[in-house]
């Protein structure tokens, strides 16, 4: 796996793009002086954790028969206050599906990839208490 970051203005804008040519943008708050331009590091690591986990669960989902109309995942997060760095202490994730879907079905969906099978979620949880709730329609 590669990643080629580039940065694009003459403060803390980069651009990041991977070996099928998808891209990204990442930049620091405006607080630092970045031009809020796209996502910050750590911001890119909670949406790592709703997006591994995500594909997860449709992937168990699929293969259970289930039918997904529909998908969010909201992620939130606490980060340690006064610290360099600022590690995340607290993320919870919450997953609200919607389709002809069975509640226990995507709750064990759930309680396999952030237990099992997500590797954002496994290097997250040894800095942050992982938690999540899972609801359906």
């Amino acid at each position: 796996m590669q990643i080629k970051i580039k940065r694009f203005d003459d403060a803390y804008g980069f651009e990041a793009e991977n070996e099928t040519h998808n891209k990204l943008i990442m930049d620091a708050n405006a607080a630092i002086g970045g031009g809020n331009k796209g996502f910050t590091p750590m911001q890119l690591l909670i949406a790592g954790i709703g997006g591994c986990s995500g594909i997860d669960i449709v992937s168990i989902l699929k293969k259970q028969k289930q039918e997904i109309k529909g998908f969010d995942i909201t992620v939130d997060a606490e980060r340690e206050q006064g610290k360099e760095p600022s590690l995340f202490t607290t993320i919870h994730v919450s997953y609200h599906l919607s389709g002809d879907i069975d509640l226990d079905k995507a709750q064990r969906a759930a309680d396999l990839s952030i237990e099992k099978y997500c590797s954002v979620a496994k290097i997250l949880e040894k800095t942050a208490k992982i938690t999540y709730t899972v609801k359906v329609n």
